[in-house]
């Protein structure tokens, strides 16, 4: 039987007001579908790599100001639940994907669409993520403007809001996104490790307290005074998100822990943090690494771990009296550092994302040794 033309208007006109697309800061537009909450919003356009995890993408803090466009074509396939959560909301600007299809798994609490949706986060799906993803490659990570709302907007006018957004640089997105409050995440262990906020993600405290330490967490901008004052055996500075010369604060505070000679090691924003503290230079990636399948070697012993990555900054120019312990293999960019004196580490990846391996896990273990030799 034919669809009765009313239907079919109905239902063309609800596909139109849909329409929706990704407008780059150079002049390029993606066109798409619309998907997730109906708001548009400013972001930069990166892509990642990775076949799985989208929801831990979305919930990853270290996004925020950041339209992540995944390679995989297919996305949403097994829904969205809340154990697989990074932390307590979504932090990105949007996600931009090929194909967002419906849940089709036992442990969905809800689609990939309705999740978006509840916590306010645009989509953009039917786009050609192929030719994105290359275009970034070519011509670097991009400002960009998602417009999925109702209210008519031209493509030019899209491109302007992109280049008029602040951008990352010089941003500090980690004040944005720390915790308010300090709290206690594990109570029992061994050691007593506070750990500084920057956006950190659920799992490196699970890491911490899975090897033997009792986690205070507290916002970022916590003065050391304060941090020093509990007495911790170890100090741990989180991954983040944006800028690291942004967060002048933090790489002061960490220089004044530094001092007091206690244990510290860092992840992510935290290893660039504590590179900064010590004098080392911090520059912009092309397209940033943002994916699980990034190979860094161990310079010590030469082995090769697959990691994941997300991040658009690196450390350049190390100081006299830091080593550099990993790099990456694909650009050759500092992915580890030990201070030579004093009892610092940190790493530029994420041993807790266990992209597939769970060698990369085991990093936690040095920190480890520094406490029980400080103790």
């Amino acid at each position: 039987m034919t669809e009765p033309i009313e239907s079919l208007r109905l239902r063309w006109a609800e596909e139109r007001a849909r329409t929706a697309f990704l407008a780059l800061a150079d002049g390029t537009v993606f066109r798409g579908t619309a998907f997730g909450a109906r708001c548009d919003m400013a972001g930069e356009a990166v892509f990642n790599t990775g076949m799985a995890g989208y929801q831990e993408i979305l919930t990853d803090p270290s996004y925020a100001g950041q339209f992540v466009v995944l390679t995989a074509p297919e996305i949403g396939n097994y829904g969205c639940n809340p154990d697989d959560t990074e932390s307590a909301g979504l932090w990105l600007s949007g996600l931009v994907v090929r194909d967002a299809n419906p849940p089709s798994n036992y442990r969905a609490a809800e689609s990939l669409d309705a999740y978006l949706a509840r916590h306010g986060r645009p989509g953009i799906r039917d786009v050609d993520t192929r030719a994105l993803t290359l275009h970034i490659r070519e011509h670097g990570a991009q400002k960009a403007w998602l417009h999925v709302e109702d209210t008519p907007m031209t493509e030019a006018e899209g491109v302007a809001r992109a280049r008029a957004w602040e951008g990352l640089d010089g941003q500090d997105y980690a004040a944005r996104v720390t915790a308010e409050q300090p709290y206690v995440f594990n109570a029992e262990g061994r050691f007593a490790v506070t750990l500084w906020d920057f956006g950190v993600k659920t799992n490196i405290l699970r890491c911490l307290a899975q090897a033997g330490c009792r986690v205070t967490v507290v916002p970022a901008k916590t003065p050391a005074a304060e941090v020093l004052a509990g007495h911790p055996d170890g100090i741990f500075l989180s991954n983040g998100p944006a800028d690291p010369s942004a967060v002048t604060y933090a790489q002061e505070a960490i220089a004044e822990v530094l001092r007091s000679g206690i244990p510290l090691m860092g992840i992510c924003l935290g290893h660039q943090l504590l590179g900064l503290a010590c004098g080392a230079r911090c520059g912009r990636l092309p397209f940033g690494h943002h994916g699980c399948n990034h190979p860094v070697r161990d310079l010590r012993t030469g082995r090769v771990l697959i990691t994941s990555q997300n991040h658009n900054y690196a450390l350049t120019a190390l100081p006299d009296c830091l080593e550099e312990t990993f790099v990456n293999l694909n650009d050759g960019t500092v992915e580890g550092i030990r201070h030579r004196e004093l009892p610092a580490l940190s790493i530029q990846f994420h041993p807790e994302a266990a992209p597939g391996p769970h060698e990369a896990q085991a990093l936690f273990r040095p920190f480890v040794s520094l406490m029980e030799r400080h103790q």
